[in-house]
């Protein structure tokens, strides 16, 4: 039960029938114990928090905090996680937060068709991470002027282009590396997803990174997905292949929560 000082955070959606192992002794983000809201045949898992916390204004200020948003998301993920262990769970977005159980049974009304085709596409099914990096040394060139000899004139101009030329060439061969490697993975999966490759100055890695792709594998095909990725990373001499999951199915089930 909430009062007015109270808001209600939510975790994920789940069918409204029972599942195996339960929510009890599951903590939030706050410490608070959940509790489920049904509605439209919907199982919302809540938890009850302070709003001077977890309210719009309060979260403004603390997201900027980068240590309070990290120990968050860790704990809002591993709630997410243990309720997907125990069956078809659509994780929502971290902060969603509603000032009562009223506007979360509205929100399981009004996204009642998405929910229930999000949860018909991952049931029996989990969410894999795949990374490529294109296993070569950056080729910038030296400063100038650490150069004896600089070129001037036509001949400065003919080298610049010849970089640029050489640049672009390389992030084309890279795209179609990467289409590839997509296409392959995909076919051992029942839906893969695309997100850009992380910008190599964010990176600190020397190889450059290709792909960052996720893909919705049936649970009893798992070994067949992850025996493909470990394949491909021994078959290619110049391509370094990570993978990471099982995880949460969070690029597969884009519900969008209305009006809090």
């Amino acid at each position: 039960m909430t009062t007015p000082d109270d808001g209600v955070w939510v975790y994920a959606v789940t069918t409204e029938e029972p599942f195996p192992g339960g929510i009890s002794g599951i903590r939030g983000v706050a410490g608070e114990e959940l509790r489920t809201v049904t509605g439209s045949g919907f199982a919302a898992v809540v938890g009850t928090v302070r709003l001077d916390v977890f309210g719009e204004e309060a979260l403004r200020r603390n997201l900027e905090d980068l240590d309070w948003l990290s120990e968050t998301a860790r704990r809002h993920d591993a709630v997410v996680a243990a309720i997907c262990a125990g069956g078809a769970t659509v994780p929502l977005r971290l902060a969603t937060v509603y000032f009562d159980d009223d506007r979360v049974r509205t929100m399981l009304r009004d996204n009642a068709d998405q929910l229930g085709e999000a949860l018909e596409q991952i049931t029996d099914r989990s969410e894999w991470g795949v990374r490529a990096y294109l296993d070569r040394p950056r080729t910038e060139a030296r400063d100038t002027a650490d150069k004896p000899n600089r070129p001037s004139g036509t001949a400065y101009l003919m080298q610049r282009r010849a970089k640029v030329a050489a640049r672009e060439e390389a992030e084309s061969a890279a795209g179609r590396r990467a289409d590839e490697l997509f296409a392959e993975l995909a076919r051992w999966a029942v839906a893969g997803v695309r997100q850009p490759p992380s910008p190599p100055d964010l990176s600190t890695r020397r190889s450059l990174e290709i792909l960052n792709a996720s893909f919705l594998v049936d649970n009893d095909h798992h070994r067949d997905f992850v025996t493909a990725v470990e394949h491909l990373g021994e078959r290619l001499d110049d391509v370094e292949v990570t993978l990471t999951g099982p995880w949460p199915p969070y690029s597969f089930t884009s519900v969008e929560a209305g009006v809090r």
